[in-house]
C-alpha cells in the first residue's frame, strides 16, 4: 500500500494536487482513494454547527479551534484525527491500494504517519505570494505556519500553475514506479 501525504498552507493547492495525483495513479492501474485528516472536524461543523459545505467557504476558525484548542490542548487527544484516519485506511484498504491524504498541517502528523505506515511519500506544496484570504490570526495559527521551516519531505513543490502541477504529478508517479521495480 502506498500513502501519499500532501502538506501545505491554506490555498497552496493540496486538494487539486490530490485530485491530479489520483487521476495519474489510475493510469498505472492503482486504485487510489483521497482521504482527509480533518474529515471528523468537517462532519462536526456540518452536522452540529450549521455549516453549509455548499457555501464554498471553509469553516477555518472552527476547524482551527476544534482541532487544536479543544481536541489537542484541552482534551489531550493528540492522535484523535490520526487514529480516525488509520481506521478509515484499515477499512478502505479492502477496496483501495493507494491513499492520498490532502490536508496534512503539522509535523507530528507527518512523523506519526511515517511510523504507522511503511510506504509514505510526503509532498509539501507552497504558493509564493498568494493571498489565501485568511485573517492575521488564521494566518499565524500553528496549522498554517508549523511546516514553514520543516524540510524533511520527499518532494517540495512550488505551485505555479495547473500545468506545472500536472507535470510534477506525472514525474512523481513515474519515479515511484521506477523505485518500486528496482
Amino acid at each position: 500500500m502506498n500513502l501519499y501525504v500532501i502538506a501545505g498552507p491554506a490555498g497552496s493547492g493540496k486538494n487539486l494536487f490530490g485530485t491530479l495525483l489520483k487521476e495519474e495513479l489510475k493510469k498505472y492501474s492503482y486504485k487510489p482513494c483521497i482521504l482527509h485528516l480533518t474529515e471528523p472536524l468537517y462532519n462536526y461543523a456540518k452536522n452540529h454547527f450549521d455549516w453549509d459545505e455548499r457555501s464554498g467557504e471553509k469553516p477555518r476558525e472552527f476547524l482551527q479551534k476544534m482541532g487544536i484548542e479543544i481536541i489537542k490542548e484541552k482534551l489531550h487527544k493528540n492522535y484523535f484525527l490520526l487514529d480516525r484516519l488509520s481506521e478509515d485506511i484499515e477499512i478502505l484498504s479492502n477496496f483501495f491500494d493507494t491513499f492520498i491524504i490532502t490536508d496534512c498541517r503539522l509535523i507530528m502528523e507527518l512523523t506519526e504517519l511515517k511510523k504507522r505506515y511503511d510506504n509514505v511519500i510526503t509532498i509539501h506544496l507552497i504558493r509564493l505570494n498568494y493571498d489565501n484570504g485568511l485573517n492575521i490570526e488564521e494566518k499565524n495559527h500553528i496549522t498554517e505556519i508549523e511546516l514553514e521551516d520543516y524540510h524533511n519531505f520527499d518532494y517540495e513543490i512550488e505551485n505555479t500553475s495547473i500545468e506545472n502541477l500536472k507535470e510534477i504529478v506525472h514525474k512523481i508517479v513515474k519515479e515511484q514506479e521506477v523505485s518500486k521495480h528496482e
